[in-house]
């Protein structure tokens, strides 16, 4: 079983909205709630990249240059959560969008990752 399965993918028309949710559903409230988190995706042909990242608390993120203004990630401890809220989507946003969890407590971009989810997938139409 998955220590991270992510949800909320789907297809969308340019502009529109998106919500992905990921449940850390084997990690413990504890290494959960120590953990940051993040989320990254992989277009067609491309590498991953980093998307956005949040640390334990929720109260320190980590945005690409490419999301800033249109994503936001949140997460609720209680629940082992982490949730991206995607807004204005072009199709360049298009890829398969993966939950992780950094191996510190900040989960920013250069940090390492070590339980990701399968994935999901997001297609935005033009």
């Amino acid at each position: 079983q998955e220590q991270l399965v992510e949800s909320g993918g789907g297809l969308v028309q340019a502009g529109g909205s998106l919500r992905l949710s990921c449940v850390a559903s084997r990690l413990s409230k504890l290494a959960f709630s120590t953990s940051g988190m993040a989320w990254f995706r992989q277009a067609p042909g491309k590498e991953r990249e980093f998307v956005v990242g949040i640390d334990w608390s929720g109260r320190s993120t980590d945005y690409a240059d490419s999301v800033k203004g249109r994503f936001t990630i949140s997460r609720d401890n209680a629940k082992n959560t982490v949730s991206l809220q995607m807004n204005s989507l072009s199709p360049e946003d298009t890829a398969v969008y993966y939950c992780a969890r950094s191996t510190d407590s900040t989960g920013t971009h250069n940090v390492n990752f070590d339980y990701w989810g399968q994935g999901t997938q997001v297609t935005v139409s033009s």
